[in-house]
């Protein structure tokens, strides 16, 4: 039975990664931070058969405990303060948990494996936030990384320092480098959660309208549970690599908010949603857009889930839980 070890485990990812696995036949061991977690109940009641362990990306010690009782021959490091907008407002946690981490987790797994460095495969969630200003349309594994957050700028370090220990212990340590990926376990504080949330909700009756930022922004938007698949495939290679995940496509907010509103049947939305510059980002990037051609060819990887059925799948499962949490 292989043996599994994903920090961020309480994250969307996290959660769909987990159940892929333990599919497979895995058994899997979660990281979680604190034993006072908000989310550790979230994780019991969907995941009964993970065995969580007490741990913290910036605390070494506990990552090398960690390593020692899960035994595992994946590391899949998901851990991270992903909300970008959080990472202008403290910066320097973001470094240290999203950048510095990755360090800690990988340097952890280099010790923990010993002369035997092909024992245990790495993964490093890395992300599209690295391009920024994009430097080309589409973006591929060889594209110039140009953050534009402070969150970007941690991706980038925990990137080069996992090819960086590929390269220099000859470790099978692998980054996917995921375009924004989505579902119905997303945070509401990301945008289209926020959408499909507040559309459940004004359709029920229960809000009046959704303040947004840049309605124009662009992004490249896939299905998580589709995505952790490529993050598996990857650690199945023999030689470890970098791949970009995405769909190839992107849409606007303005898209995210017409499919979310004449799902519920309201066809003129623009009444409903306002703008305000808090939402606005101090640099937005650019057009992002991923080229997944590598990860297709040698992965086998495919995307199953399009965006309308995905916004839709968001859509649905805010309107069940808002009916059951309203009594609606």
């Amino acid at each position: 039975m292989p043996r599994a070890l994903i920090t961020g485990i309480t994250g969307q990812d996290g959660l769909y990664l987990s159940e892929l696995l333990l599919a497979k036949g895995y058994e899997v061991y979660g990281l979680i931070r604190g034993q006072n977690n908000p989310k550790y109940g979230l994780v019991r009641e969907l995941l009964p058969d993970v065995k969580l362990l007490t741990g913290d990306l910036t605390d070494f010690s506990s990552l090398i405990r960690a390593l020692e009782v899960a035994r595992p021959d994946e590391v899949y490091n998901l851990g991270a303060i992903s909300f970008v907008a959080y990472s202008w407002e403290n910066a320097l946690v973001t470094s240290d948990v999203t950048g510095k981490g990755v360090l800690n987790m990988i340097e952890a797994v280099r010790l923990y494996a010993g002369d035997d460095l092909s024992k245990v495969r790495f993964y490093q969630a890395s992300s599209s936030e690295m391009f920024g200003k994009v430097q080309e349309v589409p973006q591929r594994e060889n594209t110039l990384l140009w953050p534009r957050s402070p969150y970007g700028v941690a991706k980038v370090f925990g990137h080069y320092m996992t090819i960086n220990y590929r390269e220099s212990y000859g470790m099978h340590a692998s980054s996917g480098i995921l375009f924004n990926h989505e579902s119905p376990r997303r945070g509401p504080e990301f945008v289209t959660r926020k959408v499909s949330q507040a559309v459940a909700r004004i359709s029920l009756g229960l809000q009046d309208d959704i303040t947004l930022g840049n309605l124009d922004a662009k992004r490249d938007w896939g299905f998580a549970g589709d995505y952790v698949d490529a993050m598996w495939r990857m650690l199945q290679q023999d030689e470890a690599d970098d791949y970009v995940v995405a769909t190839g496509e992107t849409h606007s907010i303005r898209e995210l908010l017409d499919i979310s509103f004449k799902h519920v049947g309201i066809d003129d939305w623009e009444p409903l949603v306002k703008q305000d510059p808090r939402f606005m980002r101090p640099a937005e990037v650019d057009l992002l857009i991923g080229d997944p051609s590598k990860a297709q060819e040698k992965l086998g990887w495919k995307r199953q889930v399009d965006f309308p059925s995905l916004v839709t799948m968001m859509v649905d499962n805010d309107l069940e839980e808002q009916r059951a949490l309203n009594g609606r």
